[in-house]
């Protein structure tokens, strides 16, 4: 063992000692915290406490990739250090004008005056549950563009619901035009139209100019997903008249999962609560939760207890993407699309989705070259590059790659990473 090893491995040595030294410590502190000057006294026990999944005393390590997948994305650390702050209760004074913050944050982030502007309590995919559940009512149509996994999903639900579906579909990589959906509108006058606006399996973008008012003009709720290009592709609530958008917090944003932005048009609000019945899943109505985010009532009662960590976290990177600017940070993330492509180009990779026009900045799609093993240049750059890249999803399993460049990790030196990946893959199976 070289003098460098055996250092090294001292040095990891001295710091598990220490690691355990401070373990013991903590644990004989806690002992004296919970114990008290009271009688001691014994629970009665009806049965014998089995230990069979009792953790074993060891430390908790887990890996810290550069994930540059289609998300989640790493966090900035200054959201992950947000959430070490101490907790408050989610009914304390001081946790309303946090949630006022947040709300104000993104309003700016969606580019919107909606009043109806909040985090849900949950994942991206659970407020594409709460878009349905508020919107549609059973026996209500609904048109789904479908070119991926995310409308197939929203059809689902929307069938869940007892709601009518008609899909406009398109193959992966490619997205409906401004004629295909006029004539889906005028021919099915449907409730509600969903649009994906980056469809992160495939890897399209699709364009939202002029359908908004399309949609006004034939009574139709414009539903658009935003999950992988809100703050990563310029975006306008207001301007283009989408009427419910949702997101998720851990791919542009740069938070850790777990509040979902959403925002409810004046019309969406209208419609909902003029329902014959209410939202049929209480935790995602809209008018229920809108009492503690503030925007439906006079007073902020009860309705449930948020990730209120999490909250922390989404308020500092609302504070980061304010210091950067939303223009900056959609430049940002188109050059490091360009320079993303630069790179694979030279490699002889090709794009998944051909017409430039319809390209996501924020989640990259590259086709497989025939003959190349995907799931070993994938495993090649997580062990030896600490990096992920990801494989297809749904209709794109086995025919493309996944790169994200989203939010904190969109950076040059990251984009160079992938490329060298990619590189020393391609080498290892002589495809260069």
């Amino acid at each position: 063992m070289s003098m460098t090893s055996m250092a090294t491995t001292a040095l990891a040595r001295a710091n598990r000692a220490a690691v355990d030294k401070a373990t013991a410590a903590l644990a004989a502190v806690s002992a004296k915290e919970f114990s008290s000057s009271a009688m001691p006294a014994e629970v009665v026990l009806d049965a014998a406490v089995s230990d069979a999944n009792k953790l074993e005393k060891k430390h908790f390590e887990i890996p810290e990739p550069l994930m540059m997948g289609p998300g989640p994305s790493n966090p900035y650390p200054r959201a992950n250090d947000a959430m070490s702050k101490a907790l408050l209760g989610h009914m304390h004074a001081p946790m309303f004008p946090l949630m006022d913050e947040i709300q104000t944050g993104l309003k700016y982030v969606l580019q919107t005056e909606n009043e109806a502007t909040f985090g849900l309590s949950a994942s991206g995919g659970a407020a594409m549950d709460a878009a349905v559940s508020n919107l549609l009512e059973p026996g209500e149509k609904a048109v789904v563009s479908v070119s991926g996994i995310w409308g197939e999903r929203f059809t689902e639900k929307c069938l869940r619901h007892g709601a009518e579906v008609v899909q406009i579909r398109k193959e992966a990589g490619l997205t409906p035009s401004f004629e295909d959906i006029e004539k889906v509108l005028e021919e099915e006058k449907p409730a509600v139209l969903f649009l994906c606006h980056g469809e992160s399996s495939s890897g399209t973008k699709q364009k939202l100019d002029g359908i908004g008012e399309l949609c006004h003009k034939h009574g139709t709720l414009l539903v658009v997903d935003t999950v992988c290009t809100l703050v990563g592709e310029p975006f306008f609530t207001d301007a283009w008249n989408i009427d419910l958008v949702y997101s998720g917090a851990q791919k542009c944003i740069g938070c850790p999962p777990g509040l979902s932005p959403m925002t409810y048009s004046a019309r969406a609000m209208e419609k909902v609560m003029s329902r014959k019945s209410k939202p049929d899943i209480f935790s995602f109505d809209v008018t229920e939760v809108g009492r503690q985010w503030g925007f439906n009532g006079d007073k902020r009662p009860y309705h449930h207890t948020p990730p209120i960590n999490i909250m922390f976290a989404m308020r500092e990177a609302l504070q980061i993407v304010s210091e950067e600017g939303l223009e900056n940070s959609w430049n940002r993330h188109l050059n490091a699309h360009y320079q993303l492509w630069e790179g694979l180009d030279k490699l002889g990779l090709k794009p998944f989705v051909k017409n430039p026009e319809d390209r996501l900045a924020t989640v990259n799609c590259i086709e497989i070259p025939e003959g190349l093993d995907a799931g070993k240049l994938i495993a090649n750059a997580f062990d030896k590059f600490n990096l992920e890249i990801s494989g297809g999803l749904g209709g794109t399993a086995g025919k493309v790659f996944r790169i994200g460049l989203m939010g904190y990790n969109c950076t040059p030196r990251n984009v160079e990473s992938v490329v060298t990946a990619f590189e020393d893959g391609l080498k290892q199976q002589k495809f260069l």
